[in-house]
Formats: C-alpha cells, sequence, structure tokens
C-alpha cells in the first residue's frame, strides 16, 4: 500500500445565495413543526372532551378532520426539511492510501458518508470535458451516473473528472469537481493505463 494522504472539497459556487434559501426552508420548516406541536397541545383535551359526547359517522369525522390537520403539517414540516437539503451542498473527498472516500456535507456542517472508492475496483478515470467521457456513459442510466459535485461548471483551477467504478451492484459512474493534485493520486492508484487521455 502506498502511504498517501489529501483532502479537499467542491463547494457550491453560489454558497451565500444558497445558505439563505437553506435557512429560509429551515425556519418554515420548524414553523410547520411547532404548528403540529401547538395543535396537538393546545387541541388535544379539547377533542378528547368534544369526541366522548359524539357518536358514529361524526365521530370519525372529527377524528379524521383533527388527525387530518396533523398529518397535513407534520408532512408540511418533512417537504419542506428535505427541500432545504438540495440546496447549501457541497461534497468533501478524502485520498487514504489508495481509497477515495467521498462524503455529502449540508449547510457547512452535516456530513452524510456516501462511499469508498477503492483503487483495485476502478475501472476508468478521464476528464468529464474530452470525448471518452461521453462514449463511456453513453450505456448508463441516470442512476449510474452519481454527480458529486453541487456546480455545473468547475471552479477556478478545478475541472471535472469521471471514474467509472464496479461493484457488487455493477458499474457506476461517478463525477467529480477536483484540482489536478487528487486527479493524480487516484491515477496513481488505480493505474496510469485506466486514465483515459482523449
Amino acid at each position: 500500500m502506498r502511504e498517501a494522504f489529501y483532502e479537499e472539497s467542491a463547494i457550491s459556487r453560489k454558497g451565500a445565495s444558497e445558505a439563505k434559501k437553506y435557512m429560509i426552508l429551515h425556519v418554515i420548516s420548524i414553523v410547520f413543526l411547532v404548528a403540529a406541536a401547538i395543535h396537538i397541545f393546545f387541541s388535544f383535551s379539547a377533542v378528547i372532551g368534544y369526541i366522548s359526547k359524539l357518536k358514529g359517522l361524526q365521530l370519525a369525522f372529527a377524528l379524521v378532520q383533527w388527525f387530518g390537520l396533523l398529518a397535513v403539517l407534520v408532512a408540511l414540516f418533512f417537504l419542506f426539511w428535505k427541500m432545504k437539503k438540495r440546496y447549501n451542498l457541497s461534497y468533501d473527498y478524502t485520498f487514504v492510501e489508495d481509497e477515495l472516500r467521498i462524503s455529502k456535507v449540508f449547510n457547512g456542517k452535516k456530513r452524510k458518508f456516501l462511499i469508498t472508492l477503492k483503487a483495485d475496483q476502478i475501472l476508468k478515470i478521464g476528464l468529464c470535458e474530452n470525448d471518452s467521457f461521453e462514449r463511456t456513459i453513453a450505456g448508463f442510466s441516470k442512476k449510474a451516473i452519481v454527480y458529486c459535485t453541487p456546480n455545473e461548471e468547475p471552479a477556478e483551477e478545478k475541472m471535472f473528472i469521471y471514474i467509472i467504478y464496479t461493484s457488487t451492484l455493477g458499474k457506476t459512474a461517478y463525477i467529480l469537481e477536483c484540482r489536478e493534485m487528487l486527479l493524480n493520486y487516484v491515477v496513481r492508484a488505480a493505474g496510469r493505463n485506466k486514465f483515459e487521455t482523449r
């Protein structure tokens, strides 16, 4: 094994505006969560007293109405909570001893580990600007192409690279935004014969 360690991040080029969107959606989601809690706290005893006097269809309608509003508030909380995760994303790449570890970072705080790419399971590496990229991913489904960058264009002094990786689930194409240093580490670990120059 080669002793090597290198870290790099792909950070959104629209970081400031995306941080605002993230915060707005975060606040909206919390508002719906608080509304659901208030709905439960203040209406529960009143509803129990009211429901105890009802029978049959009236009882069923009252229960559906109460739980329906609660379900809507909770659903809206989860909707906005999930939506906020689309904004202010970044990706961390850590190269350690012939392995490339990729993590997704939400709002610069919460980290979610995605995958470890082992050098011996890498089939091909190349630059996304080369013709080989289009030829290589032509047979891949959308699910088999994983974009590990928040940007549509690479930042200054960076490039988009692709890594074709094989696992028990099949072949997957990973798109990364990195400096030449990370590319060199990955190529050296996987073997120069796997690097497409055209």
